[in-house]
């Protein structure tokens, strides 16, 4: 059961208007263009100005997912823009953890434009709290939702004008799993270890996978004329013939290509993580991992061996290690 005096300072606090935080730029082209780049939108009303000039924005706008983009306060924290307020609209969710609630989840973000945003405007929002829900016990534990309105303006000099706003809904709870000296808590369960992912299997690359697993390298042929192509395919990109069989490799080539994988560390793999691009004698490429290398060994065309590793008791990859001189 809540805390009655914690719901009495919270309920003080719904409908609570905070000051206004300012852009640190006017919308500008070349923000759009990066961020456009960034996600991979291609719309020319955005970065093209002959073309934006004959829609009915008369010119470029900004693609309304950016609305949020404009006031944000940078690379470090809480660096915004002069005059905005020092007021912290996120006080409620300190009071609630004051109570004993510690934990945070954002729950969900919905945004609402009124209209696009031209180049040249200066923006800015304003916080209001918009609820804090009761009491209530969900799967990751029992807390309050807490509700946010961020309305976004436009400056103007006949007044500003309000472009849109920003739902953020959070939920603000004490974990489930909370274990006092009187209970104390269980002993952890054996840490799960992290396997290597399997490959996907298909009737097209069943052949390679099942080599690996009696130790040979098969590269896919064609029966017609004999090209030899990998990744596997179910048509000969050569000759477009359906019928195929396969060549034992030798497993001697040399380093096309690679990268270091540093960041992020994913598990079950070592990090630094080196990744070959290799050049078969028979002349395929594959993708592999290179076993036995320091990075500032590596050198481009440097002569590389298959060797086979199994993984997890079943699954056998191919690897490749550097010949000696």
């Amino acid at each position: 059961m809540a805390d009655p005096q914690l719901l009495s300072e919270v309920r003080a606090l719904v409908g609570r208007q905070y000051g206004r935080v300012n852009a640190w730029d006017e919308v500008n082209a070349p923000m759009i263009r990066h961020w456009c780049e960034v996600i991979g939108l291609e719309n020319p009303l955005y970065t093209d100005p002959v073309a934006a000039a004959k829609s009915c924005n008369d010119g470029i706008v900004a693609p309304p997912p950016m609305l949020q983009i404009w006031c944000m306060e940078g690379f470090h924290i809480n660096n915004y823009a002069p005059g905005s307020t020092t007021e912290n609209p996120y006080e409620v969710l300190g009071l609630i953890e004051r109570y004993g609630y510690p934990s945070v989840v954002a729950v969900n973000s919905e945004l609402t434009f009124e209209r696009n945003l031209r180049l040249g405007e200066k923006l800015y929002y304003t916080t209001r709290l918009e609820s804090v829900g009761d009491e209530k016990t969900t799967g990751l534990g029992t807390g309050f939702f807490v509700t946010l309105i961020m309305e976004y303006y436009a400056q103007q000099a006949a007044g500003d004008e309000k472009v849109g706003e920003l739902l953020f809904r959070v939920f603000k709870f004490r974990p489930a799993q909370v274990h006092t000296a009187e209970q104390p808590a269980q002993l952890a369960p054996e840490p799960v270890v992290a396997k290597r992912p399997k490959p996907g299997v298909s009737d097209d690359t069943r052949y390679f996978w099942d080599g690996c697993k009696q130790g040979q390298l098969l590269i896919q042929r064609c029966r017609q004329c004999a090209t030899l192509r990998h990744p596997p395919a179910p048509v000969c990109i050569a000759c477009h013939s359906f019928e195929w069989d396969t060549l034992q490799a030798s497993g001697k080539g040399q380093l096309y290509s690679f990268v270091v994988m540093h960041y992020p560390e994913v598990a079950p793999f070592d990090h630094p993580n080196p990744i070959g691009l290799i050049e078969l004698d028979e002349g395929v490429r594959l993708i592999a991992g290179l076993v036995g290398v320091n990075r500032e060994d590596l050198d481009i065309g440097q002569r590389m061996q298959v060797e086979f590793q199994t993984f997890d008791d079943d699954l056998v990859l191919p690897l490749f290690r550097p010949l000696a001189e």
